[in-house]
């Protein structure tokens, strides 16, 4: 059994009303993510997920509770997590190579490496021949391709992903489903994944955390016991069927 990665304990958060009143978004949250571990979160709109992987990602506080990635306190954003956005957040005026390379020229990695760790990512995510390219040339997966190159070449101890493929076309997001799983393969970075999407959740996650209504909680932990490697010829077996069912009826009884 992998160590565990990421722990949160007790996380709580909370935000002021408009009458000064206290909502709360997150109630005493214990997850423990393992090393190499592909998790994903689902749950009722507005439960707070997104808010959950700011906090791991060191974007929000949490109001109470800790939260440790390799034993280490989280106290604000670092290179250690690496963030996928639903927004493509590239920089337009940059190529995809440059993209790509940004953050290990912040971090003083000569041009002769950096470039070829660049190109070494972006044809691991299928670009090989467009890194010249600047990011208004491209289509909507493409962009994400370029984000997902971009996080996974600094190295980071965890990759963070906030419904990444949620703006793409059907086709396109399979399409995408099926790349980042290879990549996990290839990879194996811990990855935290949020969507609303439970196929998704099922056909991508080694364990899917189901969370409560507002204000969240982890409510369930679901074993994906569906053999890897994995594409999307397993969403119509049996057991697939089994597990989405499971979970789809605990977020009908959360709504």
């Amino acid at each position: 059994m992998n160590e565990a990665k990421l722990v949160l304990r007790q996380v709580s958060k909370w935000f002021p009303g408009p009458r000064g009143e206290r909502v709360e978004a997150l109630a005493d949250i214990d997850l423990e993510i393992r090393e190499n571990e592909l998790a994903v979160i689902v749950g009722p709109s507005g439960c707070g997920k997104s808010t959950l992987l700011n906090i791991v990602a060191g974007l929000e506080q949490a109001s109470s509770g800790e939260v440790l990635l390799d034993g280490r306190a989280v106290v604000g954003p670092g290179a250690d997590r690496g963030m996928v956005f639903q927004s493509y957040t590239l920089f337009p005026w940059l190529t995809v190579q440059q993209n790509v390379e940004f953050g290990l020229k912040l971090k003083g990695v000569p041009a002769a490496a950096r470039a070829e760790k660049a190109r070494r990512y972006l044809e691991l995510v299928g670009l090989t021949g467009f890194e010249d390219a600047l990011p208004k040339t491209l289509s909507g997966g493409m962009k994400q391709r370029v984000a997902i190159a971009r996080a996974l070449a600094n190295d980071p101890e965890m990759l963070l992903m906030d419904e990444p493929f949620g703006a793409l076309d059907a086709q396109t997001r399979s399409v995408m489903q099926d790349l980042l799983l290879s990549v996990w393969e290839k990879e194996r970075t811990t990855v935290l994944f949020i969507t609303h999407d439970i196929d998704e959740a099922v056909l991508l996650a080694d364990n899917v955390y189901v969370m409560s209504k507002r204000p969240g909680r982890i409510r369930a932990k679901i074993p994906v016991d569906i053999p890897r490697p994995r594409d999307h010829r397993v969403t119509v077996s049996p057991r697939f069927t089994e597990i989405k069912k499971e979970i789809m009826e605990m977020l009908w009884e959360e709504h």
